[in-house]
């Protein structure tokens, strides 16, 4: 089988991290196109043997794009197109279905209550995205707090199936010599309690609360900021004028793994910690959490679906913590009365392995390849039989050898094919093909393609912008 991810960007953040991990650990033959921002994760990729294709899209209405992703669908004959990210979800669905490809999934990483990905949800964010969505097979929510807000969106639950971001356990698994070296690295002090946050550096995720909690915490606490971000100099702003500047200390983004660049990577990092704090109130799973987790750390947090989802003994070490500077500078000074935990991943961490959720990600596809009219137009119907082989092949436990071709990383330009772009009507609504008739799968639950009436310009006439 053969699937192609689109994604908005290739930055180091945590859906793009996620698509990284998830293809080391997926047994299926699997391109990525970047629509924009070919960053450090497409540099990760393809150092992993993934052929990484850069569209070149210039902004968020750039409707040019549109046709050179459907020739690169087309000339890749995909089984199945899987999409990540608001602006790719709504290209990226319109694109397999003018390229003929009937089994798409996206996954929503990022829907809070009030936002998605930092976009404020507007009426127009909302009907954008629900028009494309009917274009998909399924889409895939990271916990089951998004599911239920895509219910109430208006998403029909039948076309949701909730699949959890998955965390390298041994990556993060904590390392008495890696802290003390990472340590060492920073010119933390011997003595110092080490506070943690990871995140983007946005007003959203609050870290001004942790910053302002130092001042209430004696000189031997520290806090290690993690991400980049805009609100960074505000950060250092704040630190600055609140006394504790030379305590706080910012790594920028950092990877999963080492890639070469100077800095300890994100797992060296939790391991020099004491302590994860995150103090973001509306978050879609709660990605570092449960990373910190299983690095073995206390962890607070003010909104966390995926600890919220489990039961409070599957994660011993988290507190949930409401309110600002005063109650988390309490929450910490008691967790570290409290004393030193085991720093060994509890069960919630080890519940969001990355093979359980690769996993469970090829049952998705492989419903949304065995649905109803799910093989490409002039493909042989048998793309769903080689899923199952591959499927049997993972749940048995071998996984199979990585992708054999040699990445390409370079923007698309409208001269990367000579095939001509005739099914494609940029400035008038395309014609959809309707479901067809195909062969099922016993095993696997049939979805409806859901093939609703869309445009492309319908992209740019909605008052939402796709990023």
């Amino acid at each position: 089988m053969r699937a192609l991810h689109i994604i908005t960007g290739l930055g180091v953040g945590g859906a793009e991290q996620q698509l990284r991990l998830m293809l080391r650990h997926l047994p299926v033959d699997c391109d990525v196109v970047t629509l924009t921002n070919p960053g450090a994760v497409a540099d990760g990729l393809t150092a992993d043997g993934v052929r990484v294709t850069h569209l070149g899209m210039h902004g968020n209405r750039d409707l040019a794009a549109l046709p050179r992703l459907v020739r690169t669908i087309r000339a890749g004959r995909y089984d199945l197109v899987h999409t990540h990210l608001y602006r790719a979800c709504v290209y990226g669905r319109l694109a397999a279905r003018l390229a003929g490809v009937r089994a798409v999934v996206a996954t929503e990483h990022s829907l809070g209550d009030t936002q998605m990905e930092g976009r404020r949800l507007t009426p127009g964010v909302r009907a954008l995205y629900l028009a494309s969505e009917r274009l998909g097979s399924a889409t895939v929510a990271v916990s089951a707090a998004v599911a239920d807000r895509l219910k109430r969106w208006g998403v029909p639950a039948p076309r949701i199936e909730v699949v959890p971001n998955g965390i390298d356990l041994d990556g993060f698994r904590f390392d008495a010599e890696r802290r003390a070296s990472t340590r060492r690295r920073l010119g933390l002090p011997e003595d110092a309690f080490v506070v943690g946050g990871i995140g983007r550096l946005t007003p959203g995720k609050r870290f001004d609360v942790l910053v302002r909690a130092l001042t209430r915490l004696p000189e031997d606490h520290w806090l290690l900021l993690v991400g980049g971000g805009p609100e960074e100099h505000v950060l250092r702003r704040t630190a600055q004028e609140a006394g504790v500047a030379g305590r706080v200390l910012f790594t920028g983004e950092r990877p999963y793994v080492p890639d070469g660049s100077p800095g300890p990577d994100l797992p060296s990092l939790t391991s020099a910690m004491d302590l994860f704090a995150s103090p973001s109130p509306d978050e879609a799973f709660g990605l570092a959490a449960v990373e910190a987790l299983a690095a073995g750390l206390p962890v607070l947090y003010a909104a966390c679906p995926a600890i919220e989802d489990l039961p409070e003994s599957a994660a011993p070490g988290a507190r949930r913590v409401r309110g600002g500077p005063e109650e988390y500078a309490r929450a910490i000074t008691e967790a570290r009365a409290a004393g030193p935990r085991p720093r060994t991943a509890p069960e919630a961490a080890h519940r969001y392995s990355i093979t359980r959720s690769a996993t469970r990600l090829l049952d998705v596809y492989a419903a949304a390849v065995a649905g109803p009219g799910a093989t490409p137009p002039g493909q042989p119907p048998v793309a769903a039989a080689r899923l199952l082989d591959v499927h049997a092949t993972a749940t048995a436990g071998p996984e199979a050898p990585p992708p054999g071709p040699p990445p390409v990383v370079g923007p698309l330009s409208e001269s990367a094919s000579s095939s001509p772009v005739d099914a494609v009507a940029v400035s008038g609504p395309p014609t959809l093909p309707g479901p067809a008739s195909g062969p099922g799968l016993a095993s696997a639950p049939s979805r409806s393609s859901g093939a609703g009436a869309s445009s492309a310009s319908s992209i740019s006439s909605l008052g939402a912008s796709p990023s």
